[in-house]
């Protein structure tokens, strides 16, 4: 990972776009700060397009894509995108699966979470999970005292056993039905909603993140950033970003708008 001094002028000065993660990259340590909201703010009335890339769930997607200074929210790790037009007062949302087909996943996953918590000790159902639609998430954390590799491993076999894709998260274990990411949804997002061929135009987009689950969006960008705190997973990521920052979590986020900015 080169230093984020070194993403050239001329590269910053031609972006459309800023996607980012939220735990531990926009967030510090659990918590919006100021500057990062007010990062988010600056980026998009500097006419980008701001759109956070998350594994958290559809109910705070919900209030994301209504509340925040954001052009929209891809959540529960790429099972949905939730788009807000404020002027028609309308929220747009788009599901990898039908109502049906969630509906009977749900029921799978519920056995799925009952054999985690007995099978390792000190996890927790995700206190997020009441509000989530398409997927588990297992704490691992954030309101528990942090697990051992060796722990986090063991759920991670555990979901895979049972036929899901798993992703670790700087927080959680994400557990899903389906071969869905970040990156698909994301694609599906520019194309339906801004006239975006993402494939086309990747160059023209920075994402940044902190953690495993956000491998596929590093791989992909060429642009993508980490902040400081990415090395933390070292020898876990199956992909490095090409850039990572001098600061850690929100303060990272907020090192990268005001880098961006000041090529515009």
């Amino acid at each position: 990972m080169k230093p984020l001094a070194q993403l050239p002028p001329d590269t910053r000065a031609q972006l459309r776009g800023v996607l980012c993660d939220i735990d531990d990259t926009l967030t510090t340590g659990g918590r919006l700060t100021a500057a990062a909201y007010s990062a988010l703010e600056t980026l998009q009335r500097a006419n980008l397009l701001v759109v956070p890339i998350t594994g958290r769930p559809a109910g705070w997607c919900d209030h994301i894509a209504r509340m925040w200074p954001v052009d929209a929210v891809v959540g529960e790790n790429g099972a949905f995108y939730f788009r807000y037009d404020h002027a028609a007062r309308t929220m747009r949302r788009r599901y990898v699966d039908d109502d049906a087909t969630r509906a009977a996943n749900g029921k799978l996953l519920s056995a799925i979470r009952d054999r985690i918590l007995a099978g390792v000790a000190g996890c927790a159902v995700a206190s997020d999970q009441h509000y989530r639609m398409a997927d588990l998430a297992i704490d691992y954390c954030e309101d528990v005292p942090r697990l051992p590799a060796a722990a986090v491993d063991k759920i991670v076999a555990l979901m895979r056993e049972a036929g899901l894709t798993a992703k670790v998260s700087s927080i959680h274990v994400n557990g899903w039905f389906g071969e869905y990411d970040k990156l698909s949804m994301a694609r599906t997002l520019m194309r339906e909603c801004f006239a975006t061929d993402l494939d086309a135009e990747r160059s023209r987009f920075v994402f940044i993140g902190d953690s495993p689950n956000d491998s596929p969006m590093f791989e992909y960008f060429p642009h993508a950033v980490g902040v400081a705190n990415i090395s933390a997973f070292a020898g876990q990521l199956a992909t490095t970003p090409a850039y990572v920052t001098r600061a850690h979590s929100g303060a990272g986020f907020c090192e990268l708008a005001d880098f961006l900015l000041a090529a515009r």
